[in-house]
Formats: C-alpha cells, structure tokens, sequence
C-alpha cells in the first residue's frame, strides 16, 4: 500500500475507532508494525492533523485539517446524525458502512464546542421488523442503477411463478418491510417494480440505456401518482 493511501487510511481509523486507540491496533487495521504508526502519526501532525496522546497511551483525533470546519443548528445536525443513523440501520452492508464512515467525518469537522452535542444527540433510528433475506448483492445493483445498465433477472413473483426479465433499474425503494427496485420492464414493454428478496439472480449486462434513467423515473412516478396517489 501507498505511504499516501495509508496516512488517508489512518486518518478514518482516528476518526472511527473509538478513542484513545492504541498504536498496537491501528497496526493491525492497516496491516503495518506500531512503529510505521508512529512514523505515521509524526507525519499527520506535521501536515496539521491536532492528534493528542502518545506511544503506550493511544491516540485521539481532536482536530481534522482535511475536513472545512461546518456550522449547524442543532435541529440541523440531529436530523443528519437521525438520517446516517436510519440509513445504517436499514441498509446493504457497503452502504451501511458508507454511513458509519460519514457519521465519522462530521464528527470530526464539527468545531469543539458541538462535538459533545452530536455524540449525544437525542434522535435513533431502530428498526424491528426484519426484512426477507436478499440473494443479491445489493451494492452491485445500485451501481448498475447509477450507471444505468440494463440487468438481466430470474425473478419469483407472489405466487411463487418464476421469469427470467431483462430490466432497465431506475431507483431502489426501502420500504418498512422489503426493498423494492422500480424499473422498466422489457418484457412487458411497461414500468414495474420488482421485490429485491424475489430476485434469485441478477446479470449486469453490458447494454446502457443512458441518459434516459432520470426522465423514465419522473414519467413512473407520476404514472403511480395518477393510478395511486397514496402509493405513490
């Protein structure tokens, strides 16, 4: 690994692991000996980094140059520190931890004074209905999604009927209780969404349907909100 990479790779175990944390594990997250830690910590202050502590008593992050100081009002950041809570709660492991990583970093470029208020924000997320497992690899489905590549399916319906579908992902829905992805349907010639739990097996084909996602997606919602408003 990259000297360059692994400074950038440090700095997320400072911000994320809980504080003080030792030379001895920072090692082991990042694959090096407790004295590359060192070296490496020396090399973070003299770049900027406010990093407390020293060799046998841990390190604690107290100030992050790579992040501009931000400004909230505490309505502001409980509904952040609320939503990145919901989001690790409720979402694909990749993303989940994206929002753990995010959770961090505002912490870190929050000025002193409110760093107490956001780790004691009053605001949780807790989810208790489980949802069915998934089969897929949801974050490969999401890029596909974003890069707007048709998907080839096998797909099992409510009444257990199974199809094999090549679909064009326009967005993924969390519901309460299951993941939907809404999409067009080639077989059908027309709009549906597709339960991700009943997706048995997902293909990223090579054929793009750029730059069509974000108008397809406006013409189905307002399609649903015609045929059913409350659904929509």
């Amino acid at each position: 690994m990259a000297r360059s990479d692994r400074l950038l790779q440090l700095m997320q175990c400072l911000r994320t692991l809980p504080a003080p944390v030792q030379a001895s594990q920072l090692g082991v997250e990042l694959g090096v000996s407790p004295r590359t830690i060192y070296r490496d910590i020396d090399a973070l202050r003299r770049s900027g980094a406010l990093i407390d502590g020293e060799a046998g008593y841990g390190y604690t992050l107290q100030e992050d140059p790579a992040l501009p100081p931000m400004m909230f009002s505490r309505d502001e950041m409980e509904a952040l520190v609320l939503g990145l809570r919901e989001v690790v709660q409720v979402a694909d492991p990749v993303l989940a931890k994206a929002a753990d990583n995010a959770l961090s970093k505002l912490r870190a470029s929050l000025p002193a004074r409110m760093r107490s208020e956001f780790e004691n924000a009053v605001l949780y997320a807790k989810r208790f209905n489980c949802r069915p497992e998934i089969s897929i690899d949801i974050s490969e489905l999401r890029i596909a999604t974003r890069e707007e590549r048709v998907i080839a399916i096998d797909y099992g319906d409510v009444d257990g009927n199974q199809t094999q579908r090549d679909i064009q992902p326009l967005a993924i829905v969390f519901f309460d209780r299951s993941l939907v992805v809404l999409a067009y349907c080639e077989l059908r010639q027309t709009f549906r969404s597709f339960r991700i739990d009943r997706i048995h097996k997902m293909t990223v084909t090579e054929r793009s349907f750029r730059p069509h996602r974000v108008a397809m997606l406006r013409d189905y919602l307002g399609q649903l909100n015609r045929d059913d408003p409350y659904r929509a």
